[in-house]
């Protein structure tokens, strides 16, 4: 049932980003992916993975080439579970950051960010000292709803856990998974790929993201060939360890783009980049003249790539979340959990499906691009990937018992450079050669030129 749901789902995606089925032969049967749950993750994770590799490869690849592995791909999504730097595990939640009774029902709060974590303790009334059982006692004297809204309005993150809507679900998946359009004409741009080993070597990538969807997509475009700047604002500062886990392959500049000699600097990199992802709110990128309409008028024949958590529309556009949150908000939260008791998902799924999702769609309208010429738009929002995962075959109770400490730790690979020494999970990627390593180290947050190589 597994293998048919995930055949299915990835056939569905193929035909969205308007690719020829026949390619689809490349693929090797698609394992089963060791993350047990009630919802079918192993084939949302599955398809985005054979994705990404077919997106990247089926022009060079023989029928039955491409042969993913489902160990592989779930520790590469239970990624911060293998992660050490320089030896050391990193603190992946914050004690703010989880699933609290409130008065009526239940909450799930996020304070993985200093910015966030204080928002929250200002609107709970407790400061720095406070342990797990007082901020407890403080989220119970809240209504859900209220809580949820006075947070958000307060610059934090946290959600009312919500059941299902299968009604809503139904809506959202009456839309693509991803969204493409063409936004303006360009002429066609060649990609000379003569004596090229990876399929991007020569493709320039800027890189807006934070946390994992984004970095995900861009790693894998990295790891491909491309040549990927990430750039930051100088504060708030990223999360070393995930900046690092996101990083390989990359580069890692800081500009303030409200200067007008950085946001000069950062329109010459446009000028030489072939794709950018964004995955800032919609206001503030328009602020920055950077919304995908500005970007392909001033740079025609740019390929854009972005996400957000909810949507796209005014309301949902403008609302910040992750994934624990959207797996909180959208139902998964209370079909992963006991009655009356969320859980949550074997792995930060939504994310990391989406990463590599949106790295096929990417690599898609760069060749439409190399074709048919014009500028080009991928959208896609975690919102929308949970809706997909929704309407998957689902089990009674979890599946099969994902991988221990020592399997994970098998698929798990050694980088070293200016950063330091990173045991990180290796790519998930496969090529017509078989699996893939990455290609270089993470680089230290901020610590390289803003400029192309």
């Amino acid at each position: 049932m597994a293998r048919e749901a995930a055949d299915r789902l990835l056939a569905r995606v193929w035909a969205a980003l308007g690719r020829d089925s026949a390619e689809l032969a490349a693929l090797a049967p698609l394992p089963e992916v060791p993350l047990p749950a009630r919802l079918d993750v192993s084939s949302l994770a599955v398809a985005s993975v054979a994705a990404a590799s077919l997106a990247a490869w089926s022009t060079d690849a023989t029928p039955g080439t491409i042969a993913l592995d489902g160990a592989r791909i779930a520790t590469a999504f239970q990624s911060e579970r293998v992660a050490r730097f320089d030896g050391v595990p990193p603190s992946v939640w914050s004690p703010l950051s989880g699933f609290r009774r409130a008065r009526d029902g239940w909450v799930r709060t996020h304070g993985n960010y200093p910015h966030h974590a204080a928002a929250l303790r200002r609107v709970l009334g407790v400061d720095e000292r406070a342990d797990a059982a007082a901020i407890d006692a403080a989220v119970v004297r809240w209504s859900a709803a209220a809580l949820a809204e006075a947070v958000t309005r307060a610059g934090g993150m946290c959600v009312a856990v919500e059941v299902e809507d299968p009604s809503l679900d139904r809506e959202l998946r009456r839309h693509p998974l991803i969204e493409s359009s063409r936004l303006g004409d360009a002429e066609p741009v060649a990609t000379n790929r003569s004596g090229h080993d990876r399929p991007l070597e020569g493709i320039r990538v800027l890189d807006l993201t934070r946390v994992i969807a984004g970095p995900v997509a861009t790693r894998t475009l990295a790891l491909l060939g491309a040549e990927v700047l990430r750039i930051d604002p100088p504060s708030p500062p990223e999360l070393e360890w995930q900046h690092l886990e996101g990083g390989p392959g990359k580069r890692s500049a800081l500009l303030d783009l409200r200067s007008a000699d950085e946001a000069e600097r950062f329109d010459d990199l446009l000028a030489g980049a072939d794709a950018i992802v964004l995955g800032y709110r919609p206001a503030s990128l328009g602020r920055l003249g950077l919304s995908p309409e500005d970007l392909a008028v001033r740079h025609p024949g740019l390929v854009i790539g972005q996400l957000a958590a909810w949507g796209f529309d005014d309301a949902a556009g403008e609302r910040g979340g992750f994934d624990s949150l959207v797996q909180a908000s959208s139902g998964i939260a209370f079909v992963e959990g006991a009655p009356d008791t969320p859980g949550a998902l074997p792995a930060q799924a939504l994310d990391h499906a989406t990463g590599y999702l949106l790295a096929a769609a990417i690599m898609t309208l760069l060749r439409r691009r190399s074709i048919d010429g014009g500028s080009w738009l991928a959208r896609m929002s975690l919102r929308r990937t949970a809706a997909e995962l929704l309407g998957l075959p689902r089990r009674v109770e979890p599946g099969p018992a994902g991988l221990d400490d020592a399997a994970r730790e098998s698929h798990a690979g050694t980088v070293s450079g200016l950063a330091g020494v990173q045991r990180i999970a290796a790519p998930a990627i496969a090529s017509p050669d078989g699996l893939m390593r990455w290609s270089a180290p993470p680089h230290p947050w901020g610590s390289d030129r803003p400029s192309w190589a």
